[in-house]
Formats: structure tokens, C-alpha cells, sequence
């Protein structure tokens, strides 16, 4: 009975509860809490104070109360039953702390050394352990009364935690997740491929302008929004119409009430932009990508995969979920995806999966020729024009357009995200193709259509980009006068022929650290690539001109990598051929062509004159391009 008194002395609950009601509780087992109610908020206890003052008196009344340990030396430790009151005293606000301090102080779970020869029982020296479950439940003035020395070291972590305030909750033995994702993050910022993302508010009033979280104004150099669509008014207007008329949502999947005609549309469009059959859209071109390879690679008995090293991991991921055969064929390589293509007969089904413009090194991919192979070994190709549609091309439909490649490949994929500026992503290919993507694809059944305000914006973006030259030709203008401005200064861009302008620095930190001074001293937002998007020791800051960032803009992106090169003593162009070179810079041989013609991009220049001739930089750039 001296452990019920103890208990009616540090609970005011208990005080006012019958000691026969107590005493059988005591002597009685429960398989759960069985007590009655106990209020958590009494007047008496309602300060932290009051609260430690009780729980501590509880503690030694908790000694009384827990169960105890029984030690045998034919077999393991076992716990007495646990009585009623115990069970009731564990729910309770007060003595579930001081049971929780108590567990911690006593050291009754021992672990018993049997000796082979002798059969005696010995106390080991590592015996002492803790119900990590309870620690959660001590509040932290009690935890300098805790021995923590006779605690084992995963509790002793949580002790520690626990005294500074942090959740460290875990099963005991179990899994420690919290330790885990912070050991996973320790990795990427050791390898300094951790990612920051900068806030970035686009104004567009004021393209290709933003304001951070502070308000300043800066100048994005490094968006996809390449062509700037995304506040082109007609693209905006179409929205806002779209919204008044039919609201925010689609309302579900595109086989539950979310097929609205603008969907269909847009889909007939995007078909007749790539000369296809049909098309199907996507929430996204990583889905579209991933959602198409992996469905067809593995409803194809036997197929295998060929895919291009520096493809983008939305097909990485594809072709990893189709669990189909695949190989891995050397960057834009002929002769090596050739070598892979001839193991396998005519009737194994196969599938080569490649990109038209290569986003971070600006690359393009050997379209023609890829095709060539596929034919000739009887595989289909797929073609991710991300970086393409809307960019070249007559009417924008991408390289493949431009290069009179359209027909030969099987399908294409494309993004409404990048030079279209609104968000989706879609294939194009035969009726059949695009009709079992369309009945087999998870990616694709199982998820919320897209708004019809997207669809609108994007249909209006295709319709616009197909008959417009103005966007194509100060985008492509912009880009040459960055190149060769930069290039006579000795600023090492890598050289490629589309329109990205990737200028390396070959380290994760610096780069990191040229774009903060970029934004913070310069008022110019430029992201650094680091690995995994880009091998370690090309590391680069990518940038990506656009029809609105015209000469006085340009002039102060030059200035501020000149300063920067200058005053940090970063490696040109003449000091990277010094080294022999890297990611193609200071290669002898290494400079390329771009693949919009000089005399296609005057012909655009003129088409566009009437209408754009001062937002492009004028005439004479075009003839000194």
C-alpha cells in the first residue's frame, strides 16, 4: 500500500480517488489502460513548474509502481504481469513523465552471461538500457537528473536530442529515419551537388526582369522561358478567358470528367505541328518521357533499349522502370550505338532513345543519322525535342523540323514549359503508338488532367510560334552576339551550335560562388550546373539568352563576368587549351558552327522587320553575326 499512498500524494487525481478503488487497481492486471478519465489541465499542475515539482515527487512513487524484472537462470528475463494502476499511471500527464524518468534512472533490465562450464549467472557491464520510447515523454528540466552514463548510446543520443528540444522518436531498435535523411543530405553537400533554390519572382511587365524575396529587382539570364510566351498577352489573355469561362481545375483524369475539347485540340495541333498521326499530352515532359518508354519497352516482348549517355533522367528513369534490356551508347557516338545495334536480330524489338538539343552542354543529336541505323536494324526511334520545339524550324516544331528529319522519326517529345512558357508535356507518333501510351500508361490514366486554362495558354503559344518569326529571330540574335562577345574577351564558353550559352568555371564551389556575386553584387541571376547534371570539373553557369534581353541588358551581363574572370583570376579559354582543354573548350578544332544558318536567320530578320526591328537589336547585327 505504501506505493498507493505515494501515488495519491503526487497526483491531485489520485488523492481524490477511493484507496479501495486504488488497492484493487494495484493488484489486478490489465492488457491495457483501463483507469478512469484524468484530467491533463488541473488548476494545481497548470504551470511547467508545477508539472516538474509533481512528476519529480511521482518519480520515486513510479519506482514502486513499475513492474519488476525476474532473473532465471533457465532462460531469458521475463516482466512480471503490470498491474492496473500501472497501466493507468503510464496515461497520465504527471506519472507518465516520471515513469519515464524512472525507467531511465533504474537499471533493472540486466542481462544474464550464462558460463558455458559453470552455468553461473554474471551481471555484464553493458547491461543497463532504456525504454527509448519514454524518453520523448521527460520534460527537459528533468534530464540533467538523468544518469546518462547508464544509458546506451542510442539513448544517450536521444537524451541529448531530447535536451535540446529535438524530436527524436523512434522505435526501439528500429530504423532511425531522422538520421538517415540527414546523413543522405550530409553526402550531397560533401560532394557539393546539394541544390539551392533562389527565390525568383518573374515580373511580366517587365520581362526578362524579377524581384527576389527582398523585392530588389534583378535580371534573369537563365530561364527556359526562352521565347518569353509565358507573358506574351495573347497567351495570357487566352488564360483569363479560359478561367472565367470554365474555372481553375480540369476536375479529374482525362477519362473522368477531365476531356475537355481544349485538350483534344491542343493535341490535334501538337499532331499536325510533328506531321504525326496523334498525339497525347502529359501533366509534364519528364512524365510524358517516362510514362511512354517504360510502357512500351515493356509491353514489348524481348525489347531492348539503346540510350545516349547524356540523356535527360526522365528517360533514364523510363527505361529503368520498363526493366527491359538496355545499353548505354557513348554521347552522339554512331560507330558505338552501331557495334550495340548489330547483336540483336531483326525481330528483337527495339527502341534508340536520344535528344535533339542536349540542355546543358547544347550539343545536338546526329538525328539523320540515328535514323539511318534504326532502319537499317529495324528499331524506332524516340526523340526528345525539349529544348527544340518552338525554337526551330519553319513553324517551331524543332530540329528535326529544321533538318528535314520530321518523317523519319517514329516519335517525338516535346514540352508546353520551355519556349511555349506554360506547363505540359507530350508525344507525337502513329494513331496506334500514341492509342496504347494512351491505354497502358499509369503516368498518364492515373493522374488529374490538366487545367483547360493550361491547354488554352498553350494552344495559343503553338498557334502563335507556327507563323511568328520575330521570337526565333531575337532569341537566335541574341545568342550569336553573346557567344562571339564573350568569346573575344577569352570567357570560356563551351562551344556547341544551338542556343545555350554554357560558360565553364570546372569547380562546384566557385561556380556556386560566381552566381551568389552574380545576384547579389551584379543584380544578375545566372544558375550554376553542378554534378550530377554536369561531370565534376565542368561545372558552368548556363545561360540562356532571349528575344528581351537586348544590348543594354547584354552589356551588363559582359561587364559583370569580365569583372568577376578578372578579379578572381578564373581560367580563360587560353588557359584551359593550356591544360588540353575540357568539356571543349581550348580544344584545337573545337568551335562549331551554329545550326540556324546565317542566311535562314537574315531571312527571319527580314520577315520579322516590319513588326520587331527595334526589340531586336536591329539589321546590323544580323550581318555581323
Amino acid at each position: 500500500m505504501e506505493s498507493v499512498k505515494m501515488a495519491q500524494m503526487a497526483c491531485p487525481f489520485l488523492a481524490r480517488t477511493p484507496v479501495s478503488a486504488l488497492r484493487q487497481m494495484s493488484v489486478s492486471t490489465a492488457s491495457g489502460p483501463t483507469s478512469p478519465a484524468c484530467p491533463h489541465a488541473l488548476p494545481s499542475l497548470s504551470s511547467n513548474s508545477g508539472v516538474i515539482a509533481a512528476v519529480r515527487q511521482a518519480a520515486t512513487a513510479a519506482s514502486m509502481l513499475t513492474p519488476s524484472v525476474s532473473h532465471s537462470s533457465s532462460g531469458p528475463a521475463r516482466t512480471a504481469s503490470t498491474s492496473a494502476l500501472f497501466k493507468a499511471a503510464q496515461s497520465c500527464p504527471v506519472f507518465g513523465q516520471a515513469i519515464a524518468v524512472q525507467s531511465v534512472r533504474r537499471m533493472g533490465a540486466r542481462q544474464l552471461h550464462t558460463s558455458a562450464n559453470a552455468r553461473t549467472a554474471t551481471l555484464s557491464s553493458t547491461v543497463n538500457t532504456v525504454n527509448e520510447q519514454d524518453l520523448g515523454r521527460i520534460p527537459r528540466p528533468l534530464m540533467d537528473s538523468i544518469p546518462k552514463a547508464h544509458v546506451k548510446s542510442s539513448a544517450n543520443k536521444r537524451v541529448a536530442a531530447a535536451s535540446k528540444g529535438v524530436s527524436e522518436e523512434s522505435v526501439p531498435g528500429g530504423f532511425n529515419y531522422d538520421d538517415f535523411f540527414k546523413e543522405q543530405l550530409e553526402r550531397k553537400h560533401k560532394d557539393k551537388s546539394y541544390r539551392y533554390f533562389n527565390n525568383i519572382n518573374r515580373l511580366a511587365q517587365l520581362y526578362p526582369m524579377a524581384h527576389t524575396s527582398t523585392g530588389e529587382h534583378v535580371t534573369v539570364w537563365c530561364s527556359n522561358d526562352y521565347l518569353g510566351m509565358s507573358k506574351h498577352p495573347e497567351v495570357v489573355d487566352a488564360m483569363k478567358s479560359t478561367i472565367d469561362k470554365y474555372g481553375a481545375g480540369a476536375g479529374g483524369t482525362r477519362n473522368i470528367a477531365g476531356n475537355a475539347q481544349l485538350h483534344l485540340s491542343l493535341e490535334t495541333e501538337l499532331a499536325s505541328l510533328h506531321k504525326k498521326d496523334a498525339a497525347l499530352v502529359f501533366s509534364s515532359c519528364f512524365v510524358a518521357n517516362d510514362a511512354t518508354l517504360s510502357t512500351l519497352a515493356s509491353k514489348m516482348p524481348g525489347c531492348v533499349l539503346f540510350s545516349d549517355a547524356s540523356n535527360h533522367a526522365s528517360m533514364i528513369q523510363g527505361i529503368r522502370n520498363s526493366r527491359a534490356a538496355k545499353h548505354v551508347f557513348k554521347h552522339n557516338n554512331l560507330a558505338h550505338l552501331e557495334s550495340l545495334l548489330k547483336q540483336y536480330d531483326l525481330s528483337t524489338p527495339k527502341i534508340i532513345a536520344f535528344e535533339s538539343v542536349y540542355s546543358m552542354s547544347g550539343y545536338i543529336g546526329h538525328i539523320k543519322e540515328i535514323a539511318a541505323l534504326a532502319k537499317k536494324y529495324n528499331a524506332i526511334t524516340f526523340l526528345d525535342e525539349v529544348h527544340a520545339v518552338g525554337m526551330y524550324g519553319e513553324t517551331g516544331a524543332g530540329v528535326a523540323e529544321y533538318i528535314d528529319a520530321m518523317d523519319e522519326i517514329d516519335i517525338i517529345t516535346g514540352t508546353l514549359g520551355k519556349a511555349y512558357g506554360v506547363v505540359g508535356g507530350y508525344i507525337a507518333a502513329s494513331s496506334s503508338l500514341v492509342d496504347m501510351v494512351r491505354s497502358y500508361a499509369p503516368g498518364f490514366i492515373f493522374t488529374t488532367s490538366l487545367p483547360p486554362a493550361i491547354m488554352s495558354g498553350a494552344l495559343t503559344a503553338v498557334r502563335h510560334l507556327k507563323t511568328s518569326p520575330v521570337e526565333r529571330a531575337g532569341q537566335q540574335l541574341h545568342t550569336r552576339m553573346l557567344k562571339s562577345t564573350l568569346a573575344d574577351l577569352g570567357i570560356p564558353v563551351v562551344p556547341n551550335p544551338s542556343h545555350i550559352v554554357p560558360v565553364l568555371v570546372g569547380d562546384a564551389e566557385t561556380a556556386k560562388s560566381v552566381s551568389d556575386e552574380l545576384l547579389n553584387r551584379f543584380k544578375i541571376y545566372v544558375q550554376s550546373i553542378n554534378y550530377p547534371t554536369v561531370a565534376v570539373g565542368e561545372e558552368r553557369l548556363r545561360i540562356t539568352p532571349t528575344p528581351g534581353h537586348g544590348p543594354e541588358l547584354m552589356d551588363g551581363l559582359v561587364g559583370a563576368l569580365k569583372t568577376i574572370w578578372t578579379e578572381r583570376g578564373l581560367k580563360t579559354e587560353a588557359d584551359w587549351m593550356r591544360e588540353g582543354g575540357k568539356a571543349g573548350v581550348g580544344v584545337v578544332g573545337g568551335e562549331m558552327d551554329q545550326l540556324v544558318r546565317a542566311e535562314d536567320l537574315k531571312e527571319m530578320m527580314d520577315r520579322a522587320y516590319p513588326y520587331a526591328l527595334d526589340s531586336l537589336g536591329g539589321r546590323q547585327a544580323v550581318k555581323n553575326a
